[in-house]
């Protein structure tokens, strides 16, 4: 039997695009994921969604990945997993109570932006962000043209 091939640390398996335009990201933090083994092997195949993804604490003080969809994995058959259930995070208490704080704020919630590899385990980088205004979200597409402009009359002055 063949040993799976190791995937390179920073390997980005799904990212949340939208995320970085539709929010302003104050804070970032990387987390681990309690996962099953089939979602494990369809994360690495790249069967994976964080785009409704958000993070929320139960009342146990503890944080979760909700939303997340993760697709069955075709041959694990009956130990097969439900692709939307909550998803444990795991940080350190220190950093859980300083989110908690955060998200009591106004306006600041948790959402995550990709699922990468480190160390031969899945993580999940987390923002906490705050939402933009449609004037903000203008100026960034203003500020992505303007270097998108700049970096075609260098390619074409060379």
């Amino acid at each position: 039997m063949s040993k799976t091939p190791q995937i390179k640390d920073g390997h980005a398996f799904v990212q949340n695009r939208r995320a970085l335009f539709e929010f302003e990201v104050i804070e970032r933090l990387e987390a681990g994921l309690i996962l099953m083994g089939s979602e494990v092997k369809s994360i690495r195949d790249g069967k994976c969604s964080l785009n409704e993804a958000y993070c929320q604490f139960n009342s146990r003080g503890e944080l979760f990945l909700v939303q997340a969809h993760i697709g069955e994995y075709p041959m694990a058959h009956s130990r097969n997993h439900v692709p939307l259930r909550q998803r444990k995070l795991l940080l350190h208490e220190r950093e859980l109570l300083h989110l908690v704080d955060a998200v009591q704020q106004k306006g600041l919630t948790l959402i995550p932006l990709d699922m990468h590899a480190k160390n031969g385990r899945i993580k999940l980088a987390l923002a906490l962000v705050r939402g933009k205004k449609d004037y903000d979200k203008r100026a960034s597409i203003k500020e992505r043209e303007q270097k998108r402009e700049i970096h075609r009359a260098i390619r074409e002055h060379k």
